[in-house]
């Protein structure tokens, strides 16, 4: 039998470009940079892990302050990262063009950062297992849209990819595949200063008890809130910020008023005490004192404009005048006459 030799040639001969990079970043970069990202990207993984501005320049047959620029701008992107000092060349007027290796300044020769340093500032791995798992619970590819969202929930939102797996799938699981759900969703944790898991899973059983407590308020029982539902619950909690004990009075004011659940109704209470900036049962309370003196002040008043209505009917125009009347016999006798 023959021996057979295997050869791994991708690791050595093959540098790998992420599709993000080319669907994102390449089409609005300038043609200069994107080969510095390549050169930077080609010599990343290679054992002396260093590479200077003199030797890239050299490389790219450019000046050292194209290699600046470049890096620069790949920087402002979030791709790379490296320290302004190491990458800074001496005044140019100091310089020569071609320095020899004794003349060479210190700054131009020091090798930047390790390559490795040049990856995003996100863990690609970590990161492309993210996006992994937010297509299988969203059930689609990801947009370019959709990794931009999520890389703002790792980046600015500074969220663990665990937190950001976690979010989809409380989402998700309530039924709700959108993006722009799940962003505010996110927005709301961000603002509720909700880092970990655990965290965001105690936060979220209270919100599913407070689901089920406006359910049982309505007499609904038996069932999950329909999406449509859901809506309103987050509305009333992280829009108006109202407490569970004002959200069920507004139920059980819609339940005494119209005999029957209606989120709509409930919605038009509880934004009317919004508009009236209630915080708590004694504002409603306070409101309610106020609608009463109104209301009794506008019938002390209903008398006076009763008589005052009667006057005006008695001294009409049109009721101002003697009443006719008619003989039918003599009427029915000049007719038959003619």
């Amino acid at each position: 039998m023959k021996k057979l030799t295997l050869t791994n040639y991708a690791q050595m001969n093959t540098t790998v470009l992420e599709n993000e990079f080319i669907d994102q970043y390449m089409v609005k970069a300038n043609g200069e940079y994107v080969k510095v990202y390549l050169l930077l990207l080609r010599h990343m993984d290679e054992s002396s892990g260093s590479l200077s501005v003199s030797e890239m320049a050299d490389l790219l047959e450019c000046t050292e302050k194209d290699i600046l620029r470049a890096l620069k701008y790949w920087k402002n992107q979030g791709l790379i990262d490296y320290s302004e000092e190491s990458a800074a060349p001496q005044n140019e007027q100091e310089v020569p063009h071609k320095p020899s290796a004794a003349q060479e300044p210190k700054n131009s020769a020091a090798p930047l950062p390790n390559i490795q340093q040049y990856r995003s500032r996100k863990d690609r791995k970590e990161f492309k297992e993210l996006l992994f798992v937010a297509e299988q619970y969203l059930g689609k590819t990801l947009s370019a849209t959709d990794i931009d969202m999520i890389t703002y929930f790792f980046d600015d939102l500074q969220m663990s990819a665990e937190l950001i797996e976690y979010l989809i799938e409380y989402c998700v699981e309530n039924g709700h595949k959108s993006m722009h759900y799940i962003q505010k969703v996110a927005l709301s944790w961000h603002e509720q200063n909700i880092t970990t898991i655990d965290v965001a899973k105690s936060s979220t059983v209270l919100y599913n008890k407070n689901c089920y407590a406006i359910l049982n308020a309505y007499g609904i029982k038996g069932r999950a809130p329909a999406s449509s539902e859901i809506t309103y619950i987050r509305k009333w909690n992280d829009e108006y910020h109202f407490s569970l004990e004002i959200i069920l009075e507004a139920c059980n004011r819609t339940m005494n008023m119209i005999h029957q659940p209606s989120f709509d109704y409930t919605d038009s209470i509880l934004k009317r005490w919004y508009e009236k900036n209630v915080h708590s049962l004694k504002d409603v309370e306070a409101i309610d004192a106020d609608y009463l003196r109104e209301k009794e002040r506008k019938k002390k008043q209903a008398p006076r404009q009763t008589d005052a209505s009667a006057r005006n009917t008695s001294g009409n125009k049109f009721n101002n005048f003697d009443g006719r009347s008619y003989n039918m016999d003599d009427l029915e006798r000049r007719l038959v006459q003619q």
